[in-house]
């Protein structure tokens, strides 16, 4: 860690940036939430501080649209847990989802720019907007721009404070130092997932003229199911390459070496991204999507006992206005 930033001035900045963050969290009485914001941003600088003078010293100081959206994103974060309109929290969080998105494309990581954007500030954050359009409750005549307590103040600030800058200590020492100490992970090298993607390669030959219109890649035996083996497709280096199959069961070998061989023809940034999700977590994206419907479904049952309540309430107030109605005060009813 000592190469990245002083482990001392990362505690330290840590532990001021929570004393920032609890005191900029709205609570009930005095809320100074602007003198909260700068303690927070003095800690969180004075990291910033520390990682700019060791770069300087290395030859890699960032460049200035590093510095630009990293404030964004620490300033809007810090505005969607301490605004006390939901909605405009979830609009703070699109402009934190947009500035990390910024240094996605400052890592070259072009893919994860636009699949952020698309996924947490479109899909996830419109279903946000759905559950708090559904569960806030509804404004009252005489109190238009009333708002629940649970959103006027924090219920535990200072526990929340210090438990995330817990983490982000911990995560932040575990990035430095414990991913050295981690096995290597093993993945699937690019040339074995390239021979998952029959599809692909046949395309790219055709393309390159390696195989006309009535040949295909050869596939080995067919399994015991009855299902078609495997494309013969070998591209690991000490392999045969690409086996096609023509004619009455004559087969030739194209490889790499071939002088027309598409240069193009690699797994491409989105297809790696595909294969890490769905061949390494494919279990968290399913609980995440039943997470995101449960949280629908809970807002909309919310909103319908709501909407049941306001109309019972609506029939009593225009049973009261009745003349023959047995509440109203004519008849002596409970006015």
């Amino acid at each position: 860690m000592d190469g990245l930033v002083s482990p001392i001035l990362l505690y330290l900045g840590c532990a001021i940036g929570a004393v920032g963050v609890c005191m900029a969290l709205p609570r009930k009485g005095v809320s100074p939430q602007l003198l909260g914001a700068l303690i927070a941003a003095v800690g969180v600088g004075g990291v910033f501080l520390g990682l700019g003078l060791r770069s300087a010293e290395n030859g890699t100081l960032p460049n200035f649209h590093f510095y630009l959206f990293t404030i964004l994103a620490l300033g809007s974060a810090l505005r969607v847990i301490s605004h006390p309109r939901p909605v405009y929290a979830a609009l703070y969080f699109v402009l934190t989802i947009v500035a990390s998105s910024g240094l996605y494309v400052l890592l070259s990581a072009e893919f994860m720019a636009f699949a952020l954007i698309i996924v947490y500030a479109g899909a996830i954050l419109i279903t946000y907007l759905f559950v708090i359009m559904l569960a806030t409750e509804s404004p009252t005549a005489d109190q238009v721009e009333a708002l629940a307590e649970y959103d006027r103040y924090s219920r535990e600030p200072v526990l929340a404070a210090v438990v995330g800058f817990i983490l982000v200590a911990a995560m932040t020492t575990m990035l430095a130092r414990g991913v050295q100490t981690l096995p290597p992970p093993t993945e699937v090298s690019t040339q074995q997932q390239l021979a998952l993607l029959p599809g692909k390669v046949e395309r790219a030959l055709r393309q390159a003229g390696l195989m006309t219109a009535d040949e295909r890649i050869a596939r080995g035996p067919d399994r015991a199911d009855g299902t078609p083996g495997a494309p013969m497709i070998d591209l690991s280096g000490g392999g045969y390459g690409v086996q096609i199959a023509y004619g009455q069961g004559q087969v030739r070998t194209v490889g790499p070496d071939h002088p027309n061989w598409p240069r193009d023809l690699y797994v491409t940034n989105p297809e790696g991204v595909g294969f890490a999700l769905l061949n390494g977590a494919p279990g968290a994206i399913e609980v995440a999507g039943v997470i995101l419907l449960m949280a629908m479904l809970g807002a909309v049952v919310l909103a319908r006992k709501k909407v049941e309540l306001d109309e019972a309430e609506k029939l009593a107030a225009q049973s009261r206005h009745l003349p023959d109605s047995p509440l109203s005060p004519v008849h002596g009813g409970a006015a």
